[in-house]
């Protein structure tokens, strides 16, 4: 973006951040302050330019100068720019929207000097790298990782090819840290080897940034989070999936112009835009007699094979003569660095001569046996052979029971599983050791504990050498069955993390998780085990957001039920993550509702009254979002008995939350903040606040409260409380942030906060394109239609709100129709559509009528008065009579918010009719009753009536 900012002036400065343009950095109180390349350009946009109010036009001119987009991105920008600056909080304030015009930078702004020769800023946090530490010293590769590293700048695909064990996984990691600062950091290294399953290529990689996948192909949902994002993606393995990927990769490189990919894999992709790195193997020497000592420290091939000898415990003084012994091993290994390694350890046991005598041995045979494999393949397959020819009986069968796992595994999964009648715990433990020693399996810290896991080529060899079905079936069982256990005790610790480096020790598990299911339900699997698994990773499935892999075991499961486990504590499981899945996947249909409702069934039989009120929650959020209002009342009073014989602190939590939200949206406000303020109170013990089949109902009991506080007429402390709870929402993985901030949006819009109401609205919207969650989409573009009536374009308002809402039926999305009707008839009466408004209006009651949404019935009387004001045709009864039915029920529910606005418009009718005195008696002691909310649209009609009225 051309700015015109001097590159020697050090930057800007305003309050606590400095702001450097040619660095492209913002800092805060010395502290980068992680920010989009986007929102960053806005930005610098508008601090160069203080004071001065530049146009949403020429901003997006600027900051997109080479591509259209429409004022939505823009303001989606502006709120994650205010969001980061923290405008608005503590008083502080850096941008003002100015209605119409534009956007202007408000704060004082001061020339920054120039800061020489000093500490390079910090690269910004970001969350979800986790790129492996590089090695310590890396032996024959600078050069690679030198081309490697400027090919990523000048390309934005490039794919290291090579044979396996060349070390292209160890060249990739170094090269992407070489780069790492060109994306301020923003790095992500994917391991695709223990992924098996192509469907699954981009559904790793979204679950490793922490999106939520709740589409069967989160492709669309992977794009959307990365196309303005300036990103690398380090993909390692793949061979395997290389079809799946090579379409990914082509998806992401068209879609997010600033994302960069380095992919290692034994072919090409070969996709347009591909620039291929062949890796060789290490130079080693030629076949020259005479070799000297000084000759091979000149190959790296050599170098690596002495470096790693020594390094673990061989004690060599190389003479020429075990100079032309190292380079002959080399050479028979063709330089693959693994094979090296592998050899290079042995050294030690076997000394240099011997080493190389066994190696010409097992590599002599299998040369033989294998004529038709790539060379590098026989190389590599004939040094892992000698490599478990040199394995005790014990280690060789530890290795091959260890292949049942995929990716890393802990010790004590490996005691649990590898274990059986004729290897007890010690035994294995030993081998286990013995084997990391040897290098057959590799060991590594990853979070709190070491992890270990066998290399791709040697867990596939040691496949290979599993002949036996029958213990390879006893072996797929334990595994199972282990991890069964493993998710049963430590599947509550899913939802509470964040980033890659947190849940990278439990994407070893989910791997394994899926890796047992397969087998349970495959041919030769164990489908008993397999239900068990399947209801055990469900909860952690919904934490993980991974909804459409809990929906397809789930029903796989399910599908697997007999006679003997039907009816169980099993099936309960199954039936209520199968309904909460389809919930948010499939939309409100009968199989939703039927599966929760089996569920609770199930668990009412079996006494199990703790996980019945559990099931009330996700089954009273079906009718909530279908608005069945009665039926939520029902289940609300359900829970409550159940809760009042339990003592449990959530379930007593959660009975006071449904209570409270129903009583909410059927008027009765004051009993409503009683229930809620249970819930709410910040004593309450943490159990309280814990979640169960993935309803939140503490944030549930903050969004009626936010609705409460609006209807009473407590407009400030609305405020104050959406602040919160929105803040808290945009940091949530979990569905309860849509329904946090689209109801912060109502109530925003009720009171004529439009501003505020809009920035919300983008962020909604925006999370709603990116999780695929179509019927919240479809509700957020009702909501920007409703802004658009409001903020004066009704006629295009009223037919978009008319198409969402339309959409939303078409869903069961029934949450918000009452509210969106009265939105579309007060439009269609302003614009003088008295008959369409009335008719919309009587439709409106009936449905109040049958579902119970009552608290909305005081403005839909006031409506239909208003009307009648106009077209006193429309009905027998007067208006006059609807203001004063809309007065009394509008006192008895305690919704202030309503009583104002049919006082002001009765107040005015009055004042017409010369009934002056009437209307200031009836407006003046109700305007006065409020103690907040001066400022807003209502209550400044209301002044301007009794100023009338003198």
């Amino acid at each position: 973006m051309a700015n015109g900012v001097d590159e020697d002036i050090g930057g800007f400065r305003f309050g606590p951040f400095r702001l450097a343009v040619s660095e492209r950095l913002l800092t805060k109180d010395g502290a980068p302050i992680e920010l989009g390349g986007r929102a960053l350009d806005i930005l610098i946009a508008l601090v160069t330019a203080p004071n001065e109010i530049i146009s949403k036009k020429d901003l997006m001119a600027q900051v997109w100068p080479d591509a259209l987009v429409e004022e939505g991105s823009l303001r989606f920008h502006m709120t994650g720019l205010r969001k980061a600056l923290g405008d608005g909080q503590a008083g502080a304030r850096y941008i003002t929207t100015v209605p119409g015009r534009g956007y202007c930078f408000v704060a004082p702004v001061s020339l920054a000097p120039a800061e020489r020769n000093g500490p390079s800023a910090a690269t910004p946090h970001f969350p979800h790298a986790n790129l492996p530490p590089r090695l310590g010293r890396m032996i024959g590769r600078d050069v690679d990782v030198m081309k490697l590293a400027a090919q990523l700048t000048d390309s934005r695909f490039v794919t290291i090819v090579g044979p396996g064990g060349v070390g292209k996984t160890t060249v990739a990691i170094s090269a992407a840290h070489q780069v790492a600062e060109d994306f301020a950091g923003h790095v992500l290294f994917v391991d695709f080897s223990v992924i098996t399953d192509p469907g699954l290529a981009a559904t790793t990689i979204a679950s490793m940034l922490g999106l939520s996948v709740q589409a069967e192909d989160p492709t669309p949902d992977l794009i959307r989070f990365l196309r303005d994002k300036r990103f690398l993606l380090v993909l390692d393995t793949c061979e395997h999936l290389v079809e799946a990927i090579a379409a990914l990769v082509e998806t992401i490189l068209e879609a997010a112009p600033e994302v960069h990919v380095l992919a290692t894999s034994r072919e090409a992709l070969r996709i347009e835009g591909e620039r291929i790195y062949r890796l060789d193997a290490l130079a080693y020497p030629p076949e020259t007699p005479g070799f000297s000592v000084s000759a091979i420290e000149q190959f790296p091939a050599t170098q690596l094979f002495i470096e790693r000898a020594m390094a673990n415990g061989a004690h060599l003084d190389v003479s020429d003569a075990e100079a032309a012994i190292v380079s002959d091993i080399c050479r028979k290994l063709d330089g693959v660095a693994l094979a090296i390694e592998l050899a290079a350890r042995r050294v030690e046991a076997y000394g240099l001569e011997q080493t190389a005598a066994l190696l010409d041995q097992r590599l002599t045979l299998l040369w033989h046996g294998l004529r038709t494999a790539p060379p590098r393949q026989q190389t590599l397959q004939a040094t892992l052979d000698w490599s478990y020819s040199l394995l005790s009986d014990l280690e060789r069968a530890v290795l091959r029971r260890l292949a049942v796992f995929v990716g890393h595994f802990t010790l004590d999964a490996a005691l649990e599983v590898v274990t059986n009648d004729t290897l007890d715990r010690a035994a294995v433990f030993a081998a286990i050791d013995s084997l990391v020693e040897k290098s057959m399996v590799a060991a590594r810290p990853l979070g709190a504990m070491m992890r270990y896991r066998l290399l791709d080529t040697t867990r596939a060899y040691a496949i290979d050498l599993c002949t036996d079905t029958a213990e390879w079936t006893e072996l797929s069982g334990r595994h199972a069955a282990y991890f069964r256990r493993w998710l049963e005790q430590n599947g509550s610790e899913w939802s509470t993390l964040s980033t890659a480096n947190e849940r990278a020790p439990h994407f070893a598990a989910i791997n394994n998780v899926r890796a047992a299911l397969d087998w349970c339900f495959g041919d030769t699997g164990d489908r008993q085990i397999g239900i068990g698994l399947a209801a055990a990773a469900a909860p952690v499935s919904r934490a993980m957001g991974l909804l459409p892999e809990c929906h397809r075991w789930t029903e796989r499961a399910l599908q697997a039920l007999d006679e003997t486990t039907r009816g169980g504590s099993e099936e309960m499981q199954l039936q209520a993550s199968l309904g909460v899945s389809m919930m948010f996947t499939r939309g409100h249909h009968e199989a939703t509702v039927a599966a929760l409702n089996r569920s609770f069934e199930i668990a009412q039989m079996r006494g199990d009254y703790l996980n019945a009120v559990r099931l009330i929650g996700p089954i009273y959020f079906y009718h909530l979002r279908s608005g069945e209002q009665r039926q939520c009342l029902l289940q609300a009073k359900r829970c409550a008995e159940i809760a009042a014989t339990l003592g449990d602190p959530a379930a007593t939590a959660l009975s006071h939350t449904l209570m409270g939200v129903s009583l909410c949206v059927m008027g009765g406000l004051a009993n409503a903040r009683v229930e809620l303020e249970t819930v709410l109170e910040p004593d309450n013990p943490p159990a309280s606040r814990q979640i169960h089949y993935g309803f939140d109902h503490y944030s549930w009991a903050g969004i009626g409260w936010v609705t409460a506080l609006w209807l009473q007429g407590h407009t400030a402390q609305m405020r104050d409380a959406i602040d919160e709870a929105v803040g808290e929402a945009e940091a949530m993985r979990h569905p309860v942030a849509f329904a946090i901030v689209i109801n912060a949006v109502a109530a925003l819009l009720w009171v004529g906060d439009l501003d505020l109401a809009e920035e919300h609205l983008d962020w909604f919207v925006a999370r709603a394109e990116t999780h695929s969650t179509g019927p919240y989409l479809h509700m957020g573009n009702a909501f920007k239609a409703e802004l658009s009536i409001r903020r004066g374009d009704v006629e295009t308002g009223v037919a978009t709100l008319q198409r969402h809402l339309e959409k939303l039926h078409a869903a069961r999305f029934e949450l918000f129709s009452i509210r969106f009707n009265i939105v579309i008839a007060t439009a269609l009466a302003e614009s003088g559509g008295f008959a369409e408004a009335w008719s919309l209006a009587e439709e409106t009651s009936q449905g109040i009528e049958e579902k119970g949404y009552t608290s909305y019935l005081p403005e839909l009387l006031r409506l239909r008065g208003a009307i009648l004001l106009s077209a006193p045709e429309l009905s027998n009864m007067s208006a006059e009579d609807y203001f004063t039915q809309s007065l009394q029920l509008a006192r008895i529910q305690g919704a202030k918010a309503w009583e104002i606005r049919t006082a002001t418009d009765l107040a005015t009718h009055w004042a017409g009719r010369e009934r002056a005195g009437d209307a200031k008696a009836l407006l003046r002691p109700v305007y006065d009753s409020f103690t907040e909310g001066r400022d807003t649209p209502d209550l400044k009609a209301a002044a301007e009536v009794l100023a009338r009225l003198g």
